[in-house]
């Protein structure tokens, strides 16, 4: 690739010229580097929730929501979710290249090894509440790993060190919110199949009871979660990456970090929306399954209502992702033969938005919170897992983002302010005051 001439942009402040360099990445996105503003000129940028602002340089993830595209390492999302495993992403993400056959397998086997989880764990699940909600066990559960394991609290240990908490990481999780889920319904914890895959031993402690000696999970369903996990691995700086770098800044260990960027995610707005559109879909049942009547509620501008799992505010045409899992949403409903009242609902919510012109002329597609909240219906999650699953997939992306981080050497994270408060003022004793 050929050098680009350097640019710089001109600011004037106070009737001075500053010149600032401009930073052009490998895909054309330009950004006006600031980073000695404030001591150059005694100014600092405002930017309300960092819509504008590049906190980083990364070569993980490249995302333009204006034409629809997503890509990990240079490859696009939908090779991915077609042609590759959920572990082999991981491995993209983590590493920056695919791994061939001797590669997978040696990061399989690792993996492998260390999915159980220490049986004192188990003792935690008792202190929850009843009904307590899976997004607070999972946050406990991560973050009390870095009490198991103390010599991973120094971030900057070994790489081999980094690369063995990194393996714990991704093998424990799924065994975690396995027992999660079988927690909530007083069953016995099943223990890891190391004979199996990623997705079927999860699927497997998940759904399969102690004494069913012939459960297996259903090829179809496999396949879903794959696609499912794959397109939730990564998506550039968003509110939980950027909560991730933001903490790991800190040189908080990497347990603790991934239990940020969980709580993080936990949120409506941002991983527990998938978990909104079920309720959604569940009060439209309520109210009697008159779709149409919700529809119209959606489009008059004067009712509060809005549909959730629409539109994305980040892809402005379309998300890639739900075009690709649209497909493993039929596929799954079509062989495990459903008959819910919910999904039907859903199936017409989808008509409506992709036949609609008032859904069309505003970009009010399907998004991937959409589909996946089916799929996780269809295959018997309940709906406070949806977003535990959400994290299972993210956990990859948030791994990646810290390893850049902390292998760049970047400073604590420390955003500056305006401050709008009020001005010096002199203090009156308790007595004195009106």
């Amino acid at each position: 690739m050929p050098e680009s001439k350097p640019q710089n942009c001109t600011i004037t402040l106070d009737g001075q010229n500053y010149e600032f360099p401009v930073i052009v990445g490998t895909e054309g996105e330009k950004a006006i580097d600031i980073s000695k503003l404030r001591d150059t000129t005694g100014y600092v940028t405002l930017d309300v929730g960092y819509k504008n602002t590049g906190a980083t340089k990364s070569k993980i993830t490249f995302l333009d929501g204006e034409l629809g595209i997503l890509r990990h390492r240079g490859y696009s999302i939908e090779d991915l979710a077609e042609k590759a495993n959920f572990l082999e992403v991981a491995y993209l993400l983590l590493k920056g290249e695919l791994p061939n056959k001797e590669e997978f397998e040696s990061f399989d086997a690792d993996i492998r090894h260390h999915t159980l989880v220490n049986e004192d764990l188990q003792n935690i699940f008792k202190t929850f509440p009843t009904g307590s909600h899976p997004m607070g066990q999972l946050i406990a559960m991560i973050s009390s790993l870095s009490a198991y394991y103390p010599k991973a609290l120094d971030p900057n240990r070994s790489q081999e060190a980094k690369n063995r908490t990194t393996l714990r990481l991704l093998a424990k999780m799924p065994t975690i919110c396995a027992m999660i889920y079988k927690k909530s319904l007083g069953h016995p914890v099943v223990y890891p199949s190391n004979n199996l895959d990623y997705v079927s031993n999860f699927l497997t402690m998940t759904f399969k009871h102690v004494s069913d000696h012939e459960y297996q999970p259903d090829p179809v369903v496999v396949d879903a979660m794959n696609k499912l996990l794959i397109l939730h691995a990564d998506h550039e700086q968003n509110c939980s990456a950027s909560t991730v770098r933001l903490v790991g800044s800190s040189q908080a260990n990497l347990y603790a970090t991934t239990a940020a960027g969980i709580a993080a995610l936990w949120g409506p707005l941002h991983g527990g929306a998938n978990q909104e559109v079920l309720e959604m879909l569940n009060a439209i049942k309520a109210d009697g399954g008159n779709v149409q009547k919700w529809v119209d509620k959606a489009k008059d501008k004067n009712d509060s209502f809005r549909l959730m799992g629409f539109g994305h505010r980040v892809y402005k045409n379309f998300d890639p992702r739900a075009k690709i899992i649209k497909k493993a949403c039929d596929d799954v409903l079509n062989k495990l033969g459903i008959n819910d009242p919910v999904l039907e609902i859903a199936k017409k919510l989808e008509e409506a938005a992709l036949t609609d012109p008032y859904f069309i002329e505003r970009k009010l597609y399907p998004n991937v919170d959409f589909y996946s909240g089916i799929i996780y219906r269809s295959i018997g999650f309940p709906t406070e897992m949806f977003t535990a699953l959400f994290a299972l997939g993210r956990l990859p992306g948030w791994i990646a983002q810290w390893q850049e981080m902390i292998g760049e050497g970047q400073p604590i994270g420390r955003p500056r302010q305006i401050y709008t408060g009020q001005t010096p003022r002199s203090f009156v004793n308790r007595g004195d005051r009106s």
